[in-house]
């Protein structure tokens, strides 16, 4: 026993020493292990950072966000507002703050008592405003900016918020607090939502995975040769595979701690270039401790058996090395078997359940997504090897290409299974969410904005005439909102007074003149009594009368049914009533109808009602527009996308790398007998862009099948972008293209005669 474990440490201990000891040439391959292990690392552990980061945003949000209400007014209490505004596509949020009293609190991340105009400005806020140089956002948060938001009030660096200190507001339009702070809701996500961040993981993650086990490989068959030397001077095929593991082991460990250096550097970079909607602290970027631990311990680990494994098709003798993979049939049976497992778990749910079904069952649903992503790896070098043995010949570079290929393609098939893996996830990643673009507007198909105000106010009275001014605006329409309620008694009823022009559309009514009044009752509701009395809304509004030829009109609309009905006035049926808005039904709303042709006209619609009505509320609703979360997961997927095209390209270039060096010999050879550099560097192109455009081929129809899956498992719109497609199939070509480019200078160097020199 003591033997056997002395053998095994000596064994491990002196693989280590033929790692560090191997020369220039050991340390490039350690190099080149460490440094693909290390980016595989890296994203891992920003994977297993994302719990934390969640974590912290919903802690941090939770702490600024109003605390406990008052029904009183008294010296610590606050009255606050959360309005919202827009810069471009992305969302501005804030708070309105007016205290009460001296002892009135102060949100997180505000250091002093804000006066009416003053404002706090997030540190990405205050940039855009500085940048603004056509002058769209002046004045939109505050007259007077007296400060930032510290770290604290804010989930993220580059998040846009702001506080801004009012006058305006009153317990009807506010909440009275006399603190900030909340408990942390639970059960709140929503579950498609969670489904599609989940699915674009699961598409970074798979690639990510397949490219570490492709990284270890690096240096095989020198490492096999130096094995070889080991057996000559005496020792058996199981030492040689532990001395393997040892050589192995110091790879991944190296890996581990470059990832390690390259993710710290995350953590303060990545803050820097994440959009706003996306933003978190750059501290709060660390993994849970037990995810950690995992990817540290299973990296070297999962490094030795993927060596061990590669060993298994490596007879090492004493005197060479026989390599079996290469007189091996690839069998299809069980290439086809995993892809139909996995499309098996995804259709299951489906079949069975419902969109229900498939929506909750996220579990066999990612599972079944691995297992078709997977197939791609699996199916790919039996499809290469099915299409080389067919390609014609051609030039001397497609020869040498292609006779490359037919003789071992499994080097050639590592290099660019995480391309075609990710090509795939991304296809069905982005199908599934390019199904959401056409998700209509909040009200009809009309680019128009809509914004909430107490338009009986002067600062309300005076958006109408103000924003008809803005160029680029087609119409405004005001409508006043209250409840009336008689004067002798009974049910209240709502009241609209609007245009003749609101009142055809929302009543259905053929006719109508400045002056009518209808009375609109859905199915399953009674119509008011013609010439009741009716008080106008809350204190200091008129008493009027409903009169006697007030139009009736019924409506069947399912969203109305079982409704109060409305009364809708045109003002000139008002005479001199006064309207006094209650605050319990609405304000006021007025709608601006918006040319999309015209530049900015939104901006400028917003940047206006913040200066007349801070306290307004107000949105854009285009029908063009997506959710505010689904954006952020789409803009989520926009830079893991970069990022795995970065890995793929650094994949690229050390596998391209490790590949030419490892046939120095054989090209100097080649170019010893009168072959032109140009012509090789053509042949290891072609050896490149032979397997990538049929990997590409089976990742697009993987990608669209498992796009169409998916779109029917969440009830989305089934559409295949066609353009998507081609841009992510095109955009990894062209990486592995110009990757594999780069390193055509290298040529030069390992076919000097040199090259030629045994071992």
């Amino acid at each position: 026993m003591r033997r056997g474990r002395s053998s095994w440490r000596s064994d491990l201990v002196l693989g280590v020493r033929m790692s560090v000891t191997g020369g220039r040439s050991g340390w490039a391959r350690l190099a080149l292990v460490a440094t693909g292990v290390g980016i595989g690392v890296a994203m891992l552990l920003l994977v297993a950072s994302v719990p934390t980061v969640l974590d912290m945003r919903v802690t941090r949000d939770a702490a600024r966000s109003p605390g406990t209400e008052a029904t009183v007014r008294g010296d610590d209490t606050l009255l606050v507002k959360r309005i919202t505004s827009q810069v471009g596509d992305e969302l501005v949020v804030g708070n309105l703050l007016q205290p009460e009293g001296e002892r009135a609190p102060l949100p997180p991340g505000a250091d002093r008592v804000l006066a009416p105009g003053e404002a706090l400005l997030s540190p990405a806020l205050l940039r855009v405003l500085r940048d603004d140089e056509r002058g769209l956002l002046e004045g939109r948060w505050g007259q007077r900016i007296v400060g930032t938001i510290g770290d604290d009030g804010l989930v993220g660096s580059q998040e846009l918020r702001f506080y801004l200190g009012t006058d305006q507001l009153t317990e009807n339009t506010a909440l009275r607090v006399t603190d900030f702070g909340r408990s942390r809701g639970v059960g709140g996500s929503d579950p498609m939502l969670m489904l599609f961040a989940l699915v674009g993981l699961t598409g970074m993650l798979v690639p990510v995975a397949g490219f570490i086990a492709t990284a270890v490989r690096f240096g095989g068959e020198a490492r096999d040769r130096r094995l070889a030397a080991v057996r000559l001077v005496g020792a058996d095929a199981a030492t040689t595979r532990r001395i393997a593991a040892g050589e192995t082991l110091v790879g991944g460990v190296a890996g581990v701690l470059v990832g390690g250096a390259l993710f710290a550097a995350l953590r303060v970079l990545g803050p820097q270039v994440v959009p706003p909607s996306l933003s978190f602290h750059g501290a709060d970027l660390r993994p849970s401790p037990v995810l950690a631990a995992l990817v540290v311990v299973l990296v070297p680990v999962a490094s030795v058996l993927v060596t061990r494994s590669a060993l298994r098709h490596v007879v090492v003798e004493p005197l060479g090395v026989v390599r079996r993979a290469a007189t091996v049939e690839r069998r299809l049976w069980w290439r086809v078997a995993v892809p139909a497992v996995g499309l098996a778990l995804m259709l299951g749910p489906l079949l069975v359940g419902g969109t229900d079904a498939f929506v909750d069952a996220q579990v066999v649903v990612l599972l079944g997504m691995v297992c078709l992503l997977a197939g791609v790896a699996l199916l790919l070098p039996w499809l290469l090897d099915l299409t080389v043995r067919h390609l014609r010949p051609g030039a001397l570079a497609w020869d040498l290409a292609v006779r490359r290929l037919q003789h071992e393609s499994g080097t050639a098939v590592r290099a660019v299974s995480a391309v075609v893996v990710s090509v795939a996830s991304l296809i069905a990643v982005h199908g599934l969410l390019g199904a959401e673009s056409g998700t209509p507007g909040y009200e009809g198909d009309r680019y128009e904005a809509v914004v909430h105000s107490d338009v009986t106010r002067p600062e309300g009275a005076r958006l109408a005439p103000a924003l008809a001014d803005i160029p680029g605006v087609l119409d405004v329409e005001t409508r006043i909102l209250t409840r009336a309620h008689a004067v002798e008694g009974g049910d209240e009823v709502p009241v609209v007074v609007a245009s003749c022009a609101w009142i055809i559309a929302e009543t259905g009514v053929t006719e109508c003149a400045d002056g009518d009044v209808v009375v609109l009752v859905p199915d399953g509701s009674q119509a008011p009594d013609l010439g009741t009395a009716y008080v106008l809304g809350g204190a200091g509004a008129s008493t009027w009368t409903l009169p006697t030829s007030a139009v009736t009109a019924r409506t069947s609309d399912p969203q109305l049914v079982g409704a109060p009905a409305s009364v809708n006035v045109t003002p000139a049926a008002l005479g001199d009533a006064v309207v006094v808005p209650t605050g319990v039904y609405d304000d006021g709303v007025v709608t601006v109808g918006l040319d999309r042709a015209v530049p900015d006209v939104a901006e400028h619609v917003r940047t206006t009602v913040a200066n007349l009505d801070p306290t307004a509320d107000m949105y854009v609703n285009d029908p063009e527009a997506v959710g505010s979360m689904v954006v952020a997961i789409r803009q989520g997927l926009l830079l893991g996308t970069v990022a795995l095209l970065v890995v793929v390209g650094a994949s690229l270039l050390v596998t391209v790398a490790e590949q030419l060096r490892e046939r120095r010999r054989p090209l100097a050879v080649l170019v010893a007998f009168g072959v032109r550099r140009r012509v090789l560097g053509l042949s290891v192109l072609f050896q490149v862009a032979v397997p990538v455009a049929i990997g590409l081929v089976l990742a697009v129809a993987v990608g669209i099948g498992l796009a169409v899956v998916l779109q029917s498992g969440t009830s989305t719109p089934l559409s295949i972008d066609l353009a998507g497609v081609g841009v992510t199939a095109g955009g990894a070509a062209v990486v592995v293209l110009l990757a594999t480019a780069t390193l055509l200078p290298l040529l030069g160097r390992v076919t000097r005669p040199a090259g030629l020199q045994g071992e």
